[in-house]
This record gives structure tokens, sequence and C-alpha cells, in this order.
């Protein structure tokens, strides 16, 4: 009897433990235990599809893995959905400069800004803070290095169109490890032809820069400077600097013309860097583009949308090759915006492209992969949309990226990992 009621009792208190008492007409509850530290995360590869919506996203599988299949972009195991608006008082459907800038910086803009606010007061970076924390950092773009999306990163104006401003920052004031991609013109003074010569596809072409040569500053400051795909395969140390063309490495046209022809691919670019930024024992934070998925939206070729969509996503499995071996290293894939109103429509539909209600462009049809049907491409317009974009983590801290938020999240998200700052 005794030795039952002992049980009873050590029983009672042992549940009291874990339940909440009553105590003067207020809840007390037991202490709770300590939150969770946040997962480690030491490297950070965020790769950007610019203009990527989720039709884009879809054509792009699609075309590439069939009905039933996954793109290395697909295949990682959280998602989410992000608002792109901007805060620009003439129109919300943002720009690329006020999209990065807002993931960038977790700060609302206008469009044409590079991580500023409304006031045109510079903004910290996510790369920024890497930097300060001792992180590598790399820039990698098939568009010019010193465009919206990359510069949103790691510079600071007030207009998207002062390129070089953008990369004498880059390489004196954030002091980007590695520097890959198009756009020489905006390193090189006008009258200074670079290494790759302007041709009469594109009258853009030419060195415009403001700043002197940047080419030999950037030299003179550790970089070293690469401009062909043996060099950059060749080349050694911790700081690369590699310009592959004047200004994008592609040719944007209208459906059946143009090029998408870069003369290093971007997955051995993001190769590149990221085996020249892993030398850091501190970690890096890498940004990977493709500019190529919204130029050949805006001209709305669905062709070449899709082979830059493949390239992307060749470079997306470089990056998850590494964090399979590096288990600290966080894999974000998103977008900035959707470009091209894009729909995906059975071949046989009315062709809207003639419709005088509607601003539509046709494009297909388009082979299914491992099957017999095929699809068309349906682009509403030439601009950018308000519509949502898909995100796809893997990686420590990657569940924090599911579910829809706007796209500042991002950056606090990043913070929070990376720095143990409170969420905004």
């Amino acid at each position: 009897m005794f030795k039952s009621k002992r049980c009873a009792a050590l029983l009672i208190a042992t549940l009291s433990v874990g339940l909440t008492l009553n105590h003067g007409g207020q809840a007390v509850s037991a202490a709770p235990s300590k939150p969770a530290k946040p997962p480690v995360v030491k490297n950070v590869i965020m790769l950007v599809g610019d203009g990527m919506g989720i039709a884009q996203r879809n054509a792009i599988r699609l075309a590439t893995k069939g009905i039933d299949g996954e793109l290395e972009m697909d295949s990682m195991p959280y998602s989410g959905l992000i608002h792109t608006n901007s805060a620009d008082p003439k129109s919300f459907i943002t720009d690329s400069a006020a999209a990065a800038s807002a993931i960038a910086t977790g700060v609302k803009t206008y469009n044409g800004a590079i991580s500023v606010d409304l006031q045109g007061k510079p903004v910290k970076t996510i790369l920024e803070q890497a930097k300060k924390a001792g992180k590598a950092t790399g820039l990698v773009t098939t568009a010019q290095v010193t465009d919206a999306t990359p510069a949103a990163f790691a510079a600071h104006t007030a207009n998207r169109s002062a390129q070089s401003d953008i990369a004498k920052q880059y390489i004196e004031k954030t002091k980007v490890d590695v520097i890959l991609g198009g756009g020489e013109d905006y390193w090189y003074p006008a009258g200074y032809p670079g290494y790759y010569p302007d041709t009469a596809e594109d009258a853009e072409e030419g060195s415009k820069g403001t700043q002197g040569n940047l080419v030999e500053r950037a030299k003179k400051l550790g970089y070293t400077y690469v401009r062909t795909a043996d060099e950059l395969k060749r080349a050694k140390g911790r700081k690369l600097l590699g310009l592959f063309a004047n200004e994008e490495m592609f040719q944007k046209r209208s459906e059946g013309e143009g090029k998408y022809n870069p003369v290093v691919s971007l997955p051995d670019m993001t190769k590149k860097a990221i085996d020249v930024l892993s030398k850091n024992k501190k970690g890096f934070f890498l940004v990977v583009e493709e500019e190529a998925i919204d130029e050949m939206s805006h001209d709305n070729n669905g062709s070449l949308m899709i082979k830059a969509g493949q390239q992307f996503d060749q470079a997306v499995a470089v990056a998850k090759r590494y964090a399979k071996h590096h288990p600290d290293t966080l894999v974000l894939v998103l977008a900035d915006h959707e470009s091209g109103g894009l729909t995906i429509e059975t071949p046989g539909d009315a062709d809207e492209s003639e419709d005088s209600n509607t601003l539509s462009d046709e494009n297909g049809p388009f082979v299914v992969a491992h099957s017999k049907q095929t699809f068309t491409l349906n682009w509403t317009t030439t601009g950018h949309t308000a519509a949502g974009v898909p995100l796809t983590a893997m990686g420590p801290g990657a569940k924090r990226f599911a579910g829809v938020y706007e796209n500042t999240h991002i950056h606090d998200i990043l913070e929070t990992l990376l720095f143990g700052k409170r969420e905004r």
C-alpha cells in the first residue's frame, strides 16, 4: 500500500513538470526550453533567373525533362512564392534594380535604384555584410557584370545606368573577390577598344567608361584579369575579374533571331567562382545570374529563353553538387520578377498574335521531352509583370524560405541565418 502511494505521488510530480498549474487565478507554466540554435550557414549560393516566372520554369522543364520530370532547380526540398512589387510611386511593377535591391538590402525602393532607399541614401547589402564578416564574395552573370541585379548586391547608386561607377565601387569599396560576366565597355574609356571588337550586331557596343581604365586599376589592386575560357580555366589566386563580352554575353532578338552563345558558359563560370571563393575558411557569398531568361522574354523569344534556362539549370546543378559535399552551404534559386506575361498552351489553340483585342505573340510548337506531345508559348507583353515568382531552397535554414512573402524577407532571413540578427 505504501509503495503504491509513493509511486502515485512520483507519477503526479513527474507529470506536473510538463503541465500548466493555476495559482491565484493565473496560469503558471514550466520554464520554456531554450530555443534551438539556428542552423550554421557558412556559404550562400544565390542563383537568380532574371525574369523567370512560374511559366518560364515550366517551359524550361517541359522542354528539358518532360511532363513528369524535374529540373535541378525544382528538385529541392523547400519552396516559396515571392511578391515582387517595388516602392516606386509611378509604378509598383518592379524593374530588376528595385527588385534586386529589395532582396539585397531588405528595403523597398524605386525602379532604377541600386541599393539606395527612396531618399537616395545607401543601404548596406547582405553581400557587404558577408564581406565585413570575413567571407569571400562573388558575382557571376551573363549580363554586364555591372548590370542591375549583380550591382544591387555590391554597389550603391541612384541610377542603374551609372555602370562605370558601379565597376569602380566593386573593386575599390566593396572589394568583391570574384567578378565574372560581360560588359567590358564600362571598364574601358571611350576610344579604347578592349579585347572584344565592336560589331555591327549591336549599336550599343563600344567602350564608354567614365572612370578611366578600370581593368588596369583592378590589376593594380591584385585582381587576375581574364578574357577567354582558357584564361579562366588557368587563372589562379583569390581575386578574379573576367570580362567575356562587350555588353551581354548573348544577342537578344525576337523569335527566330538572336544568339545565346556565351564564350564561357554560366555553369563553367559558376564552378570557377566556387573553386576560388571556397578557399576562404570563413565561407563565401555568391550571386549567380542568368540574364538571358529576362532579355529573351522581353523580346518574346521562347526558343532562346528555354536555351538560357537550360544553362541556368546546369549552373544550379553545379551549386547543388558543391552543397551536397559541403552541408553548411545554403542554395537558393529565385527570380527578381516575371517578364513577358507568359502562358503555356496546347498547339492548335487559336493564335492570338493577330487578334486586335489582345497584345500577344506566340512561339512554337516546342517538343515536350520524352514524349510525342508539343506546346506553344504565348506572350502577353514585352515588359515586366506583377506576377509572383517561385523560390526553391536546400541546405541549412532552407525551410525558413517556405511560404509566401515579400522579396525583402529574403534579406531578413539571410541576415538571421548568417549573423544571428532578429528578423524585421
